[in-house]
């Protein structure tokens, strides 16, 4: 599904942020991705998104090299592609609902469909209660559940969740890798950036471990080493 092939990047001033990075992400995979600040971790993430382009080696989504793409397609690749940020990144004047339903309007989805997917999403991160909540009335970690109702209510086939529980208390953050589990059970494909250890000897699931911009392990079942 996801090819990173011999990836650099080298940026103006001659730092690396990545060096001939290679690896494949299966359909349905966890796969979290570890380093310590300045490793590379969030520039990978980047490149899936066509926010940072290489400067050499491709990226392939779907067989489909993204940093070739025209940007009449970029936004239909976008949304098969959801994103989860560790500073939230809501709508301060839109309730939990609004905030949901705000991302299917920008796909072109219709009424009927937002009143009936996004009570949906809210109850699976479980925040049917706060449907009519402004951020500023809900705790980080409710914060996060909408940015992750709102990153999955569009059914993209992969999450894309960087740093997502940086700004939280253990509790909240296990929290919200439980419901990253629960969704990567769903059947999507789930990209963990972080650098949280309790959070990756937790998970048992694959750990990619950066260093200075480039790849030094891969496990099937990892745990953060470093």
């Amino acid at each position: 599904m996801i090819y990173y092939d011999r990836v650099s990047k080298i940026y103006a001033d001659n730092s690396t942020a990545l060096e001939d990075v290679s690896f494949s992400i299966e359909p349905g995979e966890f796969v979290s991705i570890v380093g310590h600040s300045g490793a590379g971790k969030t520039t990978l993430v980047k490149m899936l998104l066509a926010e940072e382009k290489p400067s050499s080696g491709s990226v392939f989504f779907e067989s489909i090299n993204v940093h070739e793409l025209p940007l009449s397609k970029m936004n239909a690749l976008r949304r098969k592609i959801g994103t989860v940020f560790q500073d939230f990144r809501l709508l301060p004047n839109k309730t939990a609902y609004e905030n949901v339903a705000f991302a299917m309007e920008a796909a072109g989805r219709g009424e009927e469909e937002i009143r009936s997917d996004v009570p949906h999403v809210l109850e699976l991160v479980d925040l049917s209660d706060k449907l009519n909540n402004f951020p500023g009335e809900l705790s980080g970690g409710e914060q996060q559940r909408v940015a992750i109702a709102r990153a999955i209510v569009n059914q993209p086939d992969v999450i894309v969740a960087d740093e997502p529980t940086g700004n939280l208390d253990p509790v909240n953050t296990f929290e919200i890798v439980q419901i990253l589990k629960k969704i990567n059970d769903l059947g999507t494909t789930i990209i963990l950036t972080t650098h949280n250890k309790g959070v990756i000897d937790g998970l048992k699931k694959r750990v990619i471990t950066m260093d200075r911009g480039k790849l030094v392990r891969d496990d099937k079942e990892g745990k953060y080493i470093l």
